[in-house]
């Protein structure tokens, strides 16, 4: 049986087992990684293993008191090294902790290592990383999906009992689905990005991964809170409205482009929901499919402008000398990847005079559509359902060198972004191969709640 939060929980109340134990195991499990998956295991975890004894002493221990937990590489935590898998920030030492790290420390998690991932978040496979790609641990040859492809195959490797990702398109849901985990991407603003390195300021936002809907629910309560660290961070408030009425977008599956195995899943889950007393219909809405063409277009603006800062002055690694634009041009040009550069330059193109107004705003003005349809919808259903993925792992290189295939994996995962909604992926099942199949639930905004009661409906089905 895998760990869970509430299984060794249990165990560290009940003095079973001792918290530096559970530590100790993980520790070692972690620096015997094989796949690629951690940029780092800290030594130095003492004091946090300290704090974590005396909230049990103290009887104010937490159910993530004493937890081993992973986070992303673009999650800052104070005296810590944070590359966001990039050689443009090697050697740079983070001066502070992520919001989301610090709610962490008080409830008495263990951080225990920074996972691998695409460079500055930008991939769906995790072969962008300059420090080599993250194997799934289901089957080495595949990906394990991106850009939190570390976080999630940490789970599938049980490295760690949960991790944290970042999710700007279905960063944490499409990994999730390829390596058979639980992943959420919150309500944009319930949990703090103070301390995430930006990709798109608008549709980031720092998510739980974990083994079970459960524990996704536990980690997800830790670490949402208002920050005015943030000025995008909100007020938590909580909907809940289970009406058993699921809504499947019309036309989903017309592109041709999902794998038969992934749509025989989804229809076989959406009858096992019916036996539950769950009303499944399809709906209208019209520019769900469109929402991968805005995010192609607002993601590398914002991008383009949120990487701006990383020109060998202000941050870790420089290369080049004399003029100050022959040393931002060798930096840059030698240190970024390559998709981060397509990514700034296709971002660079779109706000540039002449083709703001035919590109940009045009993105932002069919976003706020897509927002408004699917809020319409929801109003009527308790979540959107789809496929997360439309396909499962694909092969290390398969599509390397066809950045349009690659960024169709992140197709039913982008109108949750787009509309800053909250998106659960849970497992549902395994293709021919063996190769684990995601099942998406859109919901209301702050209807987490919602989602996770649904998701461990799923769980008991699959």
């Amino acid at each position: 049986m895998k760990d869970t939060i509430e299984i060794l929980h249990k165990k560290i109340l009940s003095g079973e087992i001792m918290i530096k134990d559970v530590v100790g195991e993980y520790v070692a499990r972690a620096k015997a990684d094989t796949f690629n998956i951690f940029r780092e295991v800290f030594t130095d975890i003492d004091a946090q293993i300290a704090h974590a004894e005396s909230l049990l002493k103290e009887g104010k221990a937490t159910p993530m008191t004493g937890i081993p937990v992973a986070i992303k590489d673009n999650i800052l935590f104070a005296g810590h090294a944070a590359g966001a898998a990039s050689k443009i920030l090697e050697g740079y030492v983070a001066s502070y902790d992520a919001t989301a790290v610090s709610q962490l420390k008080v409830a008495g998690a263990i951080i225990i290592g920074r996972t691998n991932m695409d460079e500055f978040a930008m991939g769906s496979s995790t072969e962008n990383s300059a420090y080599g790609v993250v194997q799934n641990p289901l089957d080495p040859t595949r990906v394990s999906g991106g850009s939190s492809g570390g976080s999630a195959a940490a789970i599938a490797a049980e490295l760690a009992v949960v991790t944290l990702g970042s999710d700007t398109g279905g960063s944490i849901r499409q990994p999730a689905a390829f390596c058979g985990a639980v992943g959420l991407f919150p309500t944009y603003g319930s949990v703090s990005r103070h301390g995430l390195m930006a990709l798109g300021s608008s549709l980031d936002c720092i998510g739980p991964f974990a083994h079970t809907v459960t524990d996704a629910e536990t980690l997800y309560n830790t670490i949402a809170t208002r920050d005015p660290l943030d000025s995008t961070s909100v007020e938590q408030r909580q909907v809940s409205k289970i009406k058993k009425r699921l809504a499947i977008p019309k036309g989903i599956f017309a592109n041709g482009g999902c794998d038969k195995d992934i749509q025989e899943n989804f229809a076989s889950m959406v009858e096992k929901l019916k036996m539950e007393g769950y009303t499944v219909e399809e709906v209208e809405l019209a520019h769900f499919a469109d929402s991968l063409a805005v995010y192609y277009i607002l993601m590398p603006a914002e991008a383009s402008s949120n990487l701006a800062r990383f020109d060998g002055i202000r941050y870790a690694t420089r290369v080049g000398t004399g003029s100050i634009g022959e040393l931002y041009k060798q930096t840059r040009g030698t240190l970024f990847g390559k998709e981060a550069r397509r990514r700034i330059l296709l971002g660079t193109y779109v706000l540039s005079h002449g083709y703001y107004d035919a590109y940009y705003n045009k993105a932002v003005a069919l976003r706020s559509v897509i927002r408004t349809e699917i809020e319409t919808v929801l109003k009527t259903y308790d979540a959107i359902i789809t496929p997360t993925t439309p396909t499962t792992a694909f092969k290390i290189g398969e599509k390397a060198s066809d950045p349009v295939a690659m960024y169709l994996s992140d197709l039913f995962t982008v109108p949750a972004n787009i509309a800053q909604h909250p998106a659960l992926s849970v497992p549902s099942g395994v293709d021919a191969s063996g190769l684990p199949i995601g099942f998406q639930l859109i919901g209301e905004r702050f209807g987490e709640s919602t989602l996770f009661a649904i998701g461990k409906t799923i769980e008991t089905l699959r």
